[in-house]
């Protein structure tokens, strides 16, 4: 199994060497050029002083942060599933993402002064994220109230969910209420305002029970050129008033936090798809159940993919009545694929449907020239889900996939309809420009 360290793949200039506190630290090569070899080492000469000036009197607030990155980094090193360099370059990947949004969080928790930070997203992946979702979240204690507003959007579905505790490496949160907007008023305008906090028969009131820390939200897209809504949350009774100042000791404490953080994320969601995924028998999809997590109105059917470059799997599933239905893949990481410069996931509405009401995708490393076909990205494994949302109804095995794994070369004649599923390169390149034109409309950074 590949055993190099991140610190080793950064780049040419990039090596380790030790410091007087016999701490590691990076050092650049500098470059041949005789101006910049001065301007570093005087750039380094500054630091150094500085760094031996100030340490002792300074401590370090990072050190806490940082020695959780060096285990986190044996954590992808030491991952079950790796089997090459592609496997380990994904896992430092998803690192520096997990780094950036452990940050993000710890640094976003306010329960006083709370804010809708994103959850998850492009460079930020976690959990099998949805490529159809932004995902959102505010910190709340349920000795508080609040109140959330906003503007809903022409997207599909807009959903809440109060979370109790965290995820971590052995439970899930209980979630505590799930809803979607079909159960809040909104106004004609399209404006809308929630309250949380202590019981009460007010419209538009959600308790906050005992444990209650989360607010999610979840903007489902079906067509991703639908207008995203506005949302934003305020403690009440915090009008003039104002956040007290950082000091030494808080800072210290989220770098802390973040370190935790970064260690749960990364240690749970290694676990995560043997509780959901891996006790399945590969190249199958399950039979739809209500997703774990307390969402009352979201169905998903889960599996996981093991497929040769000379073989493709083909997924018929009936188009639903469901308003959202979607189909994604998933690295082994347990992130999404790029979904921006590549089709690794199709909605319904973005999908062909053939005569007979069935949608047919077609998972494989090269391209079949269909217009549903699912790229690999270099991936032989992964993960696979689709998802049905804002149901009315409960979708049963009937509404669910089956599978056909086959050779490569059989994939036209197992599709009944292929003549009009074919796609030209061209055709199949606009569709990749229109998902990026799309993606830079609706999601973050």
């Amino acid at each position: 199994m590949p055993s190099r360290r991140l610190g080793d793949r950064i780049g040419d200039g990039l090596q380790c060497s030790r410091s007087i506190s016999g701490k590691v630290r990076a050092t650049i090569d500098p470059p041949s050029n005789t101006f910049y070899c001065h301007f570093w080492n005087l750039f380094y000469r500054i630091g150094t002083d500085f760094y031996h000036q100030n340490h002792e009197e300074m401590g370090v607030l990072t050190d806490s942060l940082a020695e959780a990155i060096a285990a986190a980094e044996k954590i992808i090193e030491g991952a079950p599933h790796i089997r090459n360099d592609q496997d380990l370059v994904d896992g430092y990947d998803y690192l520096a993402g997990s780094i950036q949004a452990s940050l993000h969080m710890a640094w976003a928790y306010d329960t006083q002064f709370p804010f809708f930070a994103s959850s998850t997203g492009p460079y930020t992946k976690m959990g099998l994220d949805n490529p159809d979702t932004l995902y959102f979240h505010a910190n709340v204690s349920d000795r508080c109230e609040y109140v959330v507003s906003g503007t809903r959007g022409t997207t599909t579905d807009l959903s809440f969910q109060i979370l109790k505790g965290d995820y971590s490496p052995v439970d899930v949160p209980d979630s505590l209420t799930a809803f979607d907007d079909r159960s809040i008023d909104i106004a004609p305008d399209g404006t809308f305002e929630l309250h949380f906090g202590r019981p009460s028969d007010l419209p538009n009131h959600f308790t906050l029970s005992d444990g209650s820390s989360m607010i999610v939200v979840r903007e489902v897209y079906s067509d991703w050129s639908a207008d995203r809504g506005t949302l934003k949350i305020r403690r009440v009774g915090s009008e003039g008033e104002v956040p007290a100042g950082r000091t030494k000791e808080a800072v210290a404490k989220r770098y802390s936090t973040a370190g935790k953080m970064l260690l749960g994320r990364l240690r749970t969601f290694l676990q995560f798809p043997q509780w959901f995924y891996l006790n399945l028998e590969v190249n199958t999809l399950a039979e739809p159940r209500l997703t774990p997590g307390g969402l009352s109105t979201q169905y998903s059917s889960a599996g996981h993919y093991d497929l040769r470059d000379d073989q493709a799997m083909i997924i018929t599933v009936p188009k639903s009545d469901a308003p959202y239905q979607g189909f994604q893949l998933g690295s082994m990481w347990y992130i999404s694929l790029d979904y921006i410069h590549h089709q690794t996931s199709l909605t319904a509405d973005q999908a062909q449907t053939d005569p007979d009401g069935n949608i047919r995708l077609v998972v494989s490393a090269h391209n079949p020239q269909v217009t549903n076909w699912i790229e690999t990205t270099g991936h032989r494994r992964g993960y696979a889900q689709f998802r049905w949302q804002r149901v009315s109804r409960e979708i049963t095995a009937a509404d669910g996939p089956t599978v056909e794994v086959v050779d490569f070369d059989q994939v036209s004649a197992r599709l009944p309809f292929y003549e009009d599923n074919k796609i030209s390169p061209e055709d199949f390149a606009l569709r990749i420009e229109a998902r990026r034109d799309a993606f830079a409309n609706r999601m973050l950074g």
